[in-house]
């Protein structure tokens, strides 16, 4: 075999290993991933961000479920800005209103988010802690869907490429995070219906 054939079959051996990781009970996180995300709200937008998810590898729920919520908070995060620079230009005062408004709820989406992903990386053995850990995690990430959600209303009756563009951001931020909170719920077995983002 000639060197340049070695190294390609040595760096295809490398994706090999990397792509089948596997977890401590034999499972690899490409499979935690896919028999997770087969009944989120969004299962094909749940694969592909998650599969994709360039954070540390993913060995067990729990780590799942964080990384559906830092894959959700970085989704919002750039919403925020692409909204920030979108309020400074309107000029209609309905539309601006609008945006406003939505610059304020996508904030708050981030904070909420924020406060998710720190339960999350915290979360207690015992029963009680773990119950109320869950709830305010479910609780804050349910709020942040709800802001995604009313983002969008402000819209309702003003049309262009403003609302178009908003509606875009806001809905995958919506789905994402929707999928988030149904990762979030898994932790929890007495939950975990899914949640379906209007369009």
């Amino acid at each position: 075999m000639t060197p340049p054939q070695k190294l390609f079959l040595a760096a295809v051996v490398a994706a090999v290993l990397v792509s089948t990781t596997t977890t401590g009970d034999g499972t690899s996180a490409e499979d935690i991933v896919h028999s997770s995300c087969v009944h989120a709200s969004y299962p094909s937008l749940c694969i592909r961000t998650l599969s994709t998810y360039s954070g540390p590898t993913i060995t067990n729920r729990r780590e799942l479920a964080q990384a559906a919520v830092k894959v959700s908070l970085s989704h919002a995060q750039t919403a925020a800005k692409k909204l920030a620079a979108v309020r400074d230009t309107v000029g209609k005062k309905r539309e601006k209103a609008a945006v406003v408004d939505c610059v304020e709820m996508i904030g708050d989406s981030v904070d909420e988010l924020s406060r998710t992903l720190g339960v999350l990386k915290h979360l207690r053995r015992s029963a009680s802690e773990f119950r109320w850990q869950m709830s305010n995690a479910q609780t804050w990430a349910s709020a942040a869907l709800t802001d995604d959600d009313t983002c969008l209303d402000g819209f309702q009756g003003i049309d262009g490429e403003v609302k178009s563009e908003v509606k875009k951001w806001m809905t995958k931020v919506a789905r994402v995070t929707s999928n988030a909170l149904y990762m979030i719920n898994q932790l929890d077995d007495k939950r975990g219906k899914p949640h379906v983002v209007r369009s």
